[in-house]
C-alpha cells in the first residue's frame, strides 16, 4: 500500500515513515509543504495520504485545505488527517462530502500502533476513522439533536460507527452478538430516517449526523 506523508515535524515524519514501512506500507513521498504534497499526490497516485492538519507557512488549516484540493483532483484519494488537538468543525468538514475514505486522528493515537495501523487500513479501503476523543467531545458538547431519541446502547453503537468500526468489531467491543449490533444499527437508521438501500452510504450518513452541529474550528494552537 503506497503512502504520501505531509508532516512538517522532521522527527514525527521520519517516525511515521519507519512505522509504516515496518508494517508493510510503501512510503513513496514524505514532504513538509502543501505544494510538495499536491505534487507528490499527482506524481505517485498513492493508495492513501497521511496529512498534518497544520502545515507551513501559517500553521493554520493548510493541511485541511490541501486535502480538499487533492480530493478535487483525485476524488477517490483516501486521506487520514492528524491533529494535535480536538477540532470538531474540521473533523465534520472532512466527512462532509459523504464519500468515505477519510479519517481524523489525534497525534497521540499514533503511539497506539495497532489502532493507528487499523485506522490507516480502514481509510485506505474507503471507510472512516474518527478519533474516540473527538467522538467523546461531541457527546459532551451536544445540546439538542434528533439523535436524542436513540437509546444509550444505540448511542454506543453509533459512536463506534463514527469511529469507523464494522459491526463485527463493534460486537466484540460491546460484548454482544453481531446480530444484536445489526439490530441496533437498523434502529439507528430508522430513527435518523436514513434510506435502506445503500449500506455503505447509510453508514457514512449516520456518521455525518452524529458529527453534525459542531462548533468553531479551532480549540488550541499548534498542530
Amino acid at each position: 500500500m503506497r503512502v504520501v506523508i505531509a508532516e512538517d515535524n522532521v522527527l514525527l515524519q521520519e517516525g511515521l515513515g519507519l512505522l509504516l514501512s515496518t508494517a508493510g506500507f510503501e512510503v513513496v513521498a514524505a514532504v513538509d509543504r502543501v505544494d510538495a504534497f499536491l505534487a507528490a499526490v499527482d506524481e505517485h497516485r498513492p493508495d492513501i495520504a497521511l496529512v498534518d492538519i497544520r502545515l507551513p507557512p501559517t500553521f493554520g488549516d493548510e493541511g485541511l485545505r490541501a486535502v480538499r484540493a487533492a480530493r478535487r483532483t483525485h476524488p477517490d484519494l483516501p486521506v487520514l488527517v492528524l491533529s494535535q488537538y480536538v477540532e470538531r468543525a474540521y473533523a465534520a468538514e472532512l466527512l462532509a462530502d459523504g464519500r468515505g475514505g477519510v479519517g481524523y486522528l489525534l497525534k497521540d493515537r499514533v503511539s497506539r500502533v495497532d489502532d493507528f495501523l487499523d485506522a490507516m487500513r480502514r481509510v485506505a479501503a474507503g471507510g472512516t476513522a474518527v478519533d474516540p476523543l473527538v467522538i467523546s467531545r461531541l457527546v459532551a458538547d451536544r445540546r439538542s439533536s434528533r439523535l436524542d431519541g436513540l437509546s444509550p446502547r444505540e448511542r454506543e453503537v453509533l459512536a463506534l460507527m463514527a469511529e469507523g468500526h464494522a459491526n463485527g468489531t463493534i460486537a466484540a467491543r460491546l460484548h454482544v452478538t453481531e446480530r444484536a449490533v445489526h439490530k441496533h444499527v437498523s434502529n439507528i437508521f430508522a430513527k435518523l430516517d436514513l434510506p435502506l438501500d445503500d449500506g455503505s452510504h447509510r453508514r457514512v450518513t449516520a456518521v455525518l449526523a452524529y458529527l453534525g452541529g459542531t462548533g468553531r474550528p479551532s480549540e488550541g494552537r499548534g498542530s
